[in-house]
């Protein structure tokens, strides 16, 4: 089917520019390079090591300096361990099967440390994730297998517009106290559903509590194992838990990207580690590294009866870690069998572990961010697919502008609202949003559905403040800057924190907060060099260096799924020839516009920013509520 060959070539081009892009950085830049651009640890030490399943050893290092520089090491992603004294030859690839704090564990491909291991100027560098990839193409070709099978084959014609989804309409509806009426809705819509349901969540509808909700009511109506699967690894771990706190027995696979207790402790391996079989395999660990310690007394370059020696304590090593693995995988089972609901990313669905698993239910979570080739992976072991998501909001990160103009930015999860629109449930109800901020988005993107909560519908962050403000900087001659492929514009960085600054001079001087109750404010813009400008422009301010753990700066894409009090948006662009560039992408202004809770200050060019209707129609709404203001008003500040 056509569908399938251009989801395939669409993935082809991605991967190709992927690599290429890895190479870019990789293949001529120092360790020092790499490090700073988060693709490698270096220097690290060895903490310790052990023998794990096929005969391959999990070595754990700690990364000793330059911790506070972020990185890309997670859970899954292959890398390799080399020494950097000759880093072409002295090296050993594995997978990252642990990362937490400043270490990791790494499964590498053999039964020993080398020797160069013990010379020092070790490192870690992270490698091109292939596996991924293969992991989607390989989903992709099977899904185009199904499509042969009538009956094994019906929710991918459905997901692929070939066929429609079918509601069992006989299903009795049940309401759940906690939940507003179109949450309910939903959840009996995933009930109903036999194959696809839509979850269409707005900012701060409340999609996860309606998720999990709706998970809990599917464990009632059918007691069947539910895979719960997301894009991102902060996504999984925001439901693993909340699954969790509703009494749930979740099973995490993978590593939390947040480092909590709680959140370890529904890992396979912390479950292993509970697990009533654990004294055996420490035990037989115990005896196989025994043996592996008397077989590394016997130097390789030893006579021959050395060498056999040598290898009888290795054979013994390794068939007792076949026992190990045999003894592990009786745990695995039965963990398994006991988990209600397993949680893991798209490609962690398809883990070792799990691989072979199919689930009655899975549902997709952030699902407008997710890559389409990705989700099939899940799809697969699946009879019934929910889907929820917000296709509004950011689409997924596409590197090859060619794939993502050819429609791999096009989600699946936008392709099925379009198709099925008999299976999509909107949130109606948001609890972020002062209706005044919530207004604009609504009317542009939701078909003016979205209503707030009495909660928040009127909420300030003082009596009588306004809780929208666009302001207006044309004429000021705050032209942008170009910086590389980023735009800035010191003097609305300038402007911007000299408002900030006012802002939280009035909050101060009124007393109405204790310190700990003083409103979180956020600084967002489209463009990373302006986000440094900003940051800048905060460290050199002497009254909100005192606030540092309130104020976050940081570019839109960063913020989605975050809110706070106040936000601030720098819209940068300001230029005769009234030029936008990103700022197209009117997603990713409705996730700007819609992080505030209690005031949100847009500070722009209309000059600019009004040749897109999206913003010229934004300035006429601020106008309407009497929220629009020149720059020329605050020249005194």
């Amino acid at each position: 089917m056509n569908y399938f060959k251009n989801l395939l070539d669409l993935l082809k081009t991605e991967r190709e520019e992927d690599k290429a892009s890895y190479q870019r950085l990789t293949e001529r830049s120092s360790v020092s390079e790499r490090r700073a651009g988060g693709l490698s640890w270096y220097p690290i030490a060895i903490r310790g090591s052990e023998m794990s399943r096929g005969d391959y050893l999990t070595v754990e290092v700690e990364r000793t300096t330059h911790q506070d520089i972020s990185h890309q090491l997670r859970f899954g992603m292959p890398a390799v361990l080399f020494s950097n004294h000759e880093p072409k030859k002295d090296r050993l690839e594995g997978i990252v099967t642990h990362q937490g704090g400043n270490r990791l564990k790494i499964t590498l491909r053999t039964d020993e440390l080398p020797e160069w291991s013990r010379d020092g100027k070790l490192g870690i560098d992270l490698l091109f994730d292939d596996n991924s990839y293969d992991e989607m193409q390989g989903a992709i070709k099977s899904a185009a297998a199904l499509l042969e099978n009538e009956k094994e084959g019906r929710l991918v014609k459905i997901l692929t517009g070939e066929k429609s989804p079918s509601f069992n309409q006989e299903l009795p509806e049940i309401s759940i106290p906690k939940l507003n009426s179109s949450q309910n809705e939903a959840v009996n819509k995933i009930l109903a559903a036999s194959d696809l349901a839509i979850v269409h969540g707005p900012p701060g509808t409340g999609k996860t509590t309606t998720l999990v909700q709706a998970i809990k009511a599917l464990l009632k109506q059918g007691r069947q194992q539910i895979l719960v699967v997301a894009p991102s690894n902060t996504a999984v771990d925001l439901l693993s838990e909340k699954l969790t706190d509703e009494g749930l027995n979740v099973l995490r696979v993978g590593n939390p990207v947040r480092v909590s207790e709680r959140l370890m402790s529904l890992t396979l391996d912390s479950k292993i580690a509970a697990h009533t079989r654990m004294k055996d395999i420490k035990t037989l660990k115990k005896q196989a590294n025994e043996y592996k310690n008397l077989a590394h007394k016997y130097k390789k370059n030893f006579g021959k009866a050395e060498r056999d020696q040598r290898k009888a304590l290795f054979d013994e090593a390794h068939k007792i870690m076949k026992e190990v693995a045999s003894v592990e995988q009786y745990a695995i089972d039965d963990i398994l069998s006991k988990a209600q609901v397993i949680t893991a990313t798209l490609v962690g669905a398809n883990h070792y572990t799990v691989r072979n698993l199919k689930y009655k239910t899975v549902v997709i979570d952030e699902a407008g961010q997710a890559l389409e080739p990705a989700c099939w992976i899940p799809i697969l072991k699946a009879e019934k697919v929910v889907l929820a998501g917000d296709h509004f909001q950011l689409a997924p990160t596409i590197k090859s502008s060619e794939a993502a103009k050819n429609g791999l930015s096009t989600t699946l999860l936008e392709k099925c609202v379009s198709l099925h629109p008999e299976s999509v449930i909107l949130l109606e109800e948001q609890y972020r949003m002062n209706e005044a901020i919530m207004g604009y988005s609504s009317q542009i993107f939701y078909q003016n559905k979205l209503k707030a909560n009495v909660s928040v519908a009127r909420h300030l962050v003082f009596p009588n403040d306004a809780p929208l403000a666009f302001i207006d900087t044309a004429g000021c001659g705050f032209d942008e800057k170009l910086e590389g492929t980023s735009s800035t514009n010191p003097d609305e960085a300038a402007f911007l924190f000299k408002h900030l600054t006012q802002y939280v001079t009035e909050l101060t001087q009124s007393k109405s907060f204790k310190a700990e109750d003083f409103p979180s404010i956020a600084v967002i813009s489209p463009y990373k060099e302006q986000i440094g400008l900003l940051k800048e422009q905060l460290a050199h301010n002497a009254l909100l260096q005192s606030f540092t753990d309130k104020i976050s700066v940081n570019t839109i894409d960063s913020f989605q799924g975050q809110e706070r009090d106040i936000v601030y948006i720098s819209m940068t662009r300001s230029n005769p020839e009234g030029e936008i560039g990103f700022l197209s992408d009117i997603r990713r202004m409705n996730v700007a516009m819609t992080r505030a809770r209690k005031k949100l200050v847009v500070i722009g060019d209309s000059a600019t920013l009004s040749n897109l209707p999206f913003y010229s129609d934004f300035i006429s709404y601020a106008e309407s509520l009497n929220a629009y203001q020149s720059a020329w008003e605050f020249a005194d500040i």
